[in-house]
This record gives C-alpha cells, sequence and structure tokens, in this order.
C-alpha cells in the first residue's frame, strides 16, 4: 500500500496566493481584484510586486465580478478574490449574467469554503457553492485538496479559455501531493489502488479519505482512493473504470450532499453502469460555529465516517 506524507501542515488559500504570486511574474495579462480581504486571501505578494495589476474594490462582491468582466474584453485575466459565500451566493446573479452567459474568462477564486471555516458560523460557511457553479453552462469547477494542489491549480487555470470557480479553505490541513506537480484540468488522480471499494473524494476530505484507506488495509479491506479535484468536467472514465473493478463507491466531500460531487457521480453511474453509492457530506443542513475539527466530527466529515460508509457500501455489492 503506497503511503503518503503530511510534509507540514499548510492552508490552501496560501497555495492561492503562491500561485498568484507566481503568475504576477511570468504572465502579465493577469490582474487581481479583491473584496476588502486581501490578507485573508493571501494576495499581498502578488500586489506588492504588481501593484498596478491590482483592483481593491471593497465590499462589493457585485461590483467586483462586473469589473472582473469588464477586464476580460481587453485581453486581462482577472482573478476574483473573497469568501467563498461572497464569492457565489452574494452575487450569483453578476457570475450568471455579466460572467457565465458569455463566457467571459474571469476565474473566481474563493477561499473559506465549507464547515472548515469554522467558528465565523453558518453564515459565513457555504455547503452549497460547489452546485450553484457547477449548474453555470460553461463553468468549469475546482477543488483542490492541499497547498501544492491548490498553487498548481492557480497557475494551471490560467492558460484556460473561459470561467473558472476556485475554491480553497482556511484551515492548515495536511500537504501531502507532490511539489512539482502537473494540474490537469478535468483529469482525476488515482492516489491508492484497491480491488474492494472506491473512494472518490474532493478537497479537504482526500486526506482523510487516504487515512480511511490506510486503517481499512489493517481489516483486509482494499480502497481505491481517487481525487477529484475538478468536480465540473467531471472524469468520467477514471470513475467508470474504478467501479467496474470495485464494485461499489464512497463519494466524500465538504458540501450538500444534495448538488455537490456525490450526485454527479450518481448521474454517471445511473446512466452507464449503476453501482452501490454511499454519500459523505452534510445532509441538507447549514453549519454552525465550532473548531473545524469539531465540526467534522459532528457532521460525519472525516476519515472514521469514510470508513463506516465503506463497510456500509460493501454489503449493498
Amino acid at each position: 500500500m503506497k503511503k503518503y506524507i503530511d510534509t507540514g501542515k499548510k492552508d490552501t488559500r496560501s497555495g492561492f496566493g503562491a500561485g498568484l504570486e507566481e503568475l504576477g511574474k511570468t504572465n502579465e495579462n493577469v490582474v487581481a481584484l479583491c473584496a476588502d480581504l486581501i490578507g485573508s486571501l493571501k494576495m499581498d505578494a502578488f500586489i506588492a510586486n504588481n501593484p498596478e495589476r491590482f483592483f481593491q474594490v471593497g465590499i462589493a462582491e457585485a461590483n467586483m465580478m462586473g469589473i472582473a468582466a469588464g477586464l476580460t474584453v481587453g485581453g486581462k485575466i482577472p482573478f476574483t478574490g473573497t469568501f467563498a459565500n461572497f464569492s457565489t451566493g452574494r452575487v450569483y446573479d453578476q457570475i450568471r449574467q455579466s460572467i457565465a452567459y458569455s463566457g467571459k474568462n474571469v476565474k473566481i477564486c474563493a477561499s473559506h469554503a465549507g464547515l472548515t471555516l469554522g467558528e465565523d458560523g453558518a453564515t459565513h460557511q457555504i455547503l452549497e457553492d460547489i452546485g450553484l457553479m457547477k449548474m453555470l453552462p460553461g463553468m468549469t469547477v475546482i477543488n483542490t485538496c492541499d497547498y501544492n494542489q491548490t498553487k498548481a491549480a492557480t497557475i494551471a487555470i490560467a492558460d484556460h479559455q473561459g470561467p473558472v470557480y476556485l475554491r480553497f479553505g482556511r484551515p492548515k490541513v495536511a500537504n501531502f501531493t507532490a511539489e512539482d506537480q502537473k494540474f490537469e484540468i478535468g483529469k482525476a488522480v488515482t492516489l491508492q489502488e484497491g480491488t474492494d471499494v472506491t473512494i472518490v473524494a474532493t478537497g479537504h476530505l482526500v486526506w482523510e479519505a487516504l487515512q480511511a484507506a490506510e486503517s481499512l488495509h489493517e481489516e483486509g479491506i482494499s480502497a481505491e482512493v481517487i481525487n477529484i479535484h475538478t468536480i465540473k468536467p467531471l472524469d468520467d472514465e477514471a470513475i467508470l473504470n474504478s467501479v467496474k473493478k470495485t464494485g461499489c463507491i464512497v463519494s466524500a466531500e465538504e458540501h450538500n450532499h444534495l448538488g455537490g460531487l456525490g450526485e454527479s457521480v450518481a448521474r454517471v453511474l445511473s446512466q452507464q453502469h449503476p453501482t452501490p453509492q454511499e454519500f459523505i457530506a452534510t445532509n441538507d443542513t447549514f453549519g454552525e460555529s465550532g473548531t473545524p475539527d469539531q465540526l467534522m466530527e459532528k457532521y460525519g466529515l472525516n476519515a472514521d465516517a469514510i470508513s463506516k460508509a465503506v463497510h456500509k457500501v460493501i454489503k449493498r455489492k
């Protein structure tokens, strides 16, 4: 069984900041906009090196999306930055009408997603943003798992023509993917080969899926773990090839089970290869205040919950 090493916990939002800083050096068309959250989005280095390519919009997120859409007309590649709740729910109309409808080349970069925003509570913990964004025609949706992958994804989306929603988080989490990785939009990454069950995970749940696979291995259960960093377009082939081998699947995400990764996987399976599936996700609920670990435990979004779901789905084969 392949072992993955946490090289030192880092927040994925810092991976975004590092990627944006790199783009500032290598792509003169990249510009950045922020809604009064420079420090939280880790945009400081980009701004210090490229002050003329940064626009502080203030707490006016809808205006930020409109400005970003306009900048693309002149050939710029705008990266907008604010919390996931304000990047989607507060500005859905502007994204739909000004960006998605005309296929504007805007990169919507969203930090503090999901329950792991923690103590700020339910009003800030958006758990429906993936669903909102994936339903927009032409929108690419990416949810990265660690610092290294977030940095690589940030750099990669600058070369992608069209609107992108890039989702990442606030807490420091395991950093275990390769520093020099090549990020391919729409291409899932098989982290662990297995024969008894498939675990597809996205974002912070990828590391938890690997931890679950280790404990399951000790029980004699062989779990295949796939990192679904791109939810749209979904890598149907990777999912189908895996379940044809294992015969059952668990999907894991820090998002509502309605509208997230699990539902996208279920659509693929129902149309092409019906397979027993269990969902690790929030159950049609808002969050609450608490530490990230407390909330992930309470809402069943961790390695232990994944292991229990595996036992349940294997019995359904």
